[in-house]
């Protein structure tokens, strides 16, 4: 039986976003999808997920932090789809050439300049 480099990335405590781009990359380029990932259908793909993350909430209405009155499938379908989106998200990061992480420190960064703490 063929051991599969993915197996037992449950594990995995934390993850980095280098190492998502990293698999990913590998992922398509062993089954020759580099291709047809260019930005433009690498959008269209993660707008897709995310329709698919909606629909899960769709006639939900609010739902309480921690989804406590969901069942365990639901969750797990709620993880695929979320894993679905942030895949296709560091992906197309990955193909534009920028740096996701950091990107993402930046913005976090200038919204707390943009947006101080008001002392009450």
């Amino acid at each position: 039986m063929e051991h599969h480099p993915l197996e037992g990335s449950k594990m995995v405590k934390d993850v980095s976003l280098q190492q998502l781009k990293d698999m990913l990359a590998e992922f398509a380029r062993v089954r020759g999808w580099e291709q047809y990932h260019s930005p433009r259908n690498l959008l269209l793909a993660l707008v897709g997920e995310v329709g698919e993350l909606s629909e899960i909430f769709q006639w939900k209405g609010e739902v309480e932090r921690g989804l406590p009155n969901w069942s365990p499938d639901d969750k797990e379908h709620l993880e695929e789809e979320l894993s679905d989106v942030l895949l296709y998200l560091v992906q197309l990061a990955d193909v534009c050439g920028l740096d996701l992480g950091q990107a993402a420190l930046t913005k976090i960064l200038k919204n707390a300049r943009k947006y101080p703490i008001n002392p009450t």
